[in-house]
């Protein structure tokens, strides 16, 4: 495959030659694309924003991935032929343990911080490693053979999302719809929990500054932040995709830590 074929489809809000300062590069949650951050984006004043569809999703749903490294690559190859030097990398849920990976373990070049709103650490033992690859692979085994309606009312029953109500539960259902099943459940399987190293000890190490994002309503990564601990950034009336439901205060918390960080821009 060659590597114009690897690049990961963006939604760019500006254009590079007119900007030569930071870029926010967006990376969205399984299901979803970079369209996902437009209302974010929008309120980030002047910043532009690279809105990315991950493999499989929107505009790359034809693209595949293999592993966190791979993806990671891809990520680096797409900056450079969008002519994005420095950025900041911001990622949810999936996009957010794409964004830790990259930071930690990826060829970061540009970096100036890191974003990440409900992105799970990881797993810290090959037993809990295991189990949860066996669960997703259950999951997409649905996503590839079941009608995606009855997946996705079953996927959002999961606890991660109990602070959603009905009708806001059949919302998504129905944007999610059109995903295309087999090109989720290949990405699904591709970063797997399973297949993440346990990222704490990297990210304790990073060079660049990072906060961490989350919903007051989301119990379970507000707990996962405390415990080891993260720098929180808690957003109100939202749940675990903060953004969506009040893309308002999660626009403000980013440009305060981007006003806070670029006090003293880190290099890499």
């Amino acid at each position: 495959m060659t590597l114009a074929c690897r690049k990961l489809s963006p939604h760019p809000q500006s254009s590079a030659r007119q900007h030569s300062g930071p870029w926010l590069v967006w990376l969205h949650g399984l299901l979803g694309s970079g369209e996902d951050w437009l209302p974010v984006a929008e309120l980030c004043g002047d910043i532009p924003s690279l809105l990315i569809d991950l493999p499989g999703h929107g505009n790359s749903v034809a693209l595949t991935t293999t592993s966190f490294e791979d993806i990671s690559r891809q990520l680096s190859e797409t900056l450079q032929a969008n002519g994005i030097r420095e950025y900041w990398l911001a990622g949810y849920s999936l996009g957010g343990r794409i964004a830790m990976f990259h930071a930690c373990y990826g060829n970061p070049v540009g970096l100036q911080g890191l974003l990440v709103e409900g992105g799970n650490l990881g797993l810290e033992s090959d037993e809990l490693r295991e189990a949860r690859f066996q669960q997703d692979c259950q999951w997409a085994q649905r996503f590839r053979h079941e009608p995606l309606p009855q997946v996705l009312t079953d996927w959002y029953q999961q606890a991660v999302f109990a602070d959603l109500d009905s009708q806001q539960r059949e919302q998504l259902v129905a944007e999610r719809a059109n995903n295309h099943g087999p090109a989720v459940a290949d990405m699904l399987e591709a970063t797997s929990l399973g297949h993440q190293p346990w990222l704490l000890p990297a990210l304790q190490r990073l060079n660049v500054p990072y906060t961490y994002l989350c919903g007051e309503r989301d119990h379970k990564f507000q707990q996962l932040a405390r415990q080891y601990p993260l720098p929180l950034r808690t957003l109100a009336r939202a749940g675990h995709n903060a953004h969506r439901a009040n893309p308002g205060a999660f626009a403000a918390q980013v440009l305060s830590f981007l006003s806070q960080s670029s006090f003293s821009p880190p290099s890499r």
